[in-house]
């Protein structure tokens, strides 16, 4: 599986999957979503935390809206609701796949560093912590101010290097969970925006993920295009 994933990030691919719902459980690290150079994600519910089977730990990368999705589903009205960090993930990689389509010449690397950029950090006042990682992924803010895209060949998260070093710990220079994380308590999974409110947070998200269908299909149109060109 890690050579899988080095296989795919090194041409070009960007590798989300969701850290798997047993969090109320055992909590035992999934595959792919614990593996290096995948991007790990995490679900939170519209109080902002971790929902109560999402799994934690240093393979959390970043979190996404996970409670009360809509989704297509047999029955009169063709639509229901779940939650879990499955649907997470599909609000996490779709976000990827907003960015990409507005800036089809940035990398994997620079998409990923965008996200990063935009998040809604931890209320603990860490860098990261394990419930939601980084933070909230924002579609509107990363295609609003993407902030400085990085280095193009440059995978932006450290599970890459620390695994190639053998190095214990998912990022060296940070601690790799904060206070909440190692009491076992959710953790707040984004600070409240300047002048907003959780609800606005929420409302945010939601709106980025109504376009997120028709941006999926322009990236696959755009690339389309590049490779025919």
């Amino acid at each position: 599986m890690d050579d899988a994933v080095k296989y795919a990030l090194d041409r070009g691919s960007l590798l989300f999957a969701s850290v798997g719902n047993s969090g109320d459980v055992d909590n035992d690290p999934e595959y792919p979503g614990a593996t290096p150079g995948v991007v790990g994600v995490s679900a939170i519910g519209k109080d902002l935390k971790k929902t109560k089977e999402s799994q934690y730990g240093v393979q959390v990368d970043l979190a996404a809206p996970g409670d009360d999705i809509v989704h297509a589903c047999g029955g009169k009205t063709g639509l229901c609701t779940g939650h879990g960090t499955s649907a997470a993930t599909a609000l996490a990689s779709a976000t990827a796949a907003l960015i990409w389509s507005k800036h089809p010449e940035w990398t994997n690397n620079q998409v990923l560093r965008v996200m990063l950029n935009t998040v809604s950090a931890p209320t603990s006042g860490n860098k990261r912590n394990d419930h939601v990682g980084y933070g909230a992924v924002r579609p509107l803010r990363a295609l609003k101010t993407p902030g400085d895209p990085g280095p193009a060949d440059e995978y932006p998260l450290p599970d890459l290097a620390a695994a190639a070093s053998d190095s214990p710990s998912a990022d060296p220079a940070e601690p790799a969970a904060g206070k909440d994380a190692e009491t076992k308590q959710p953790a707040d999974a984004a600070s409240e925006p300047q002048g907003g409110s959780n609800a606005t947070l929420w409302i945010s998200l939601g709106v980025g993920a109504a376009v997120i269908v028709g941006a999926a299909v322009t990236l696959s149109v755009v690339r389309s295009r590049r490779v025919n060109g």
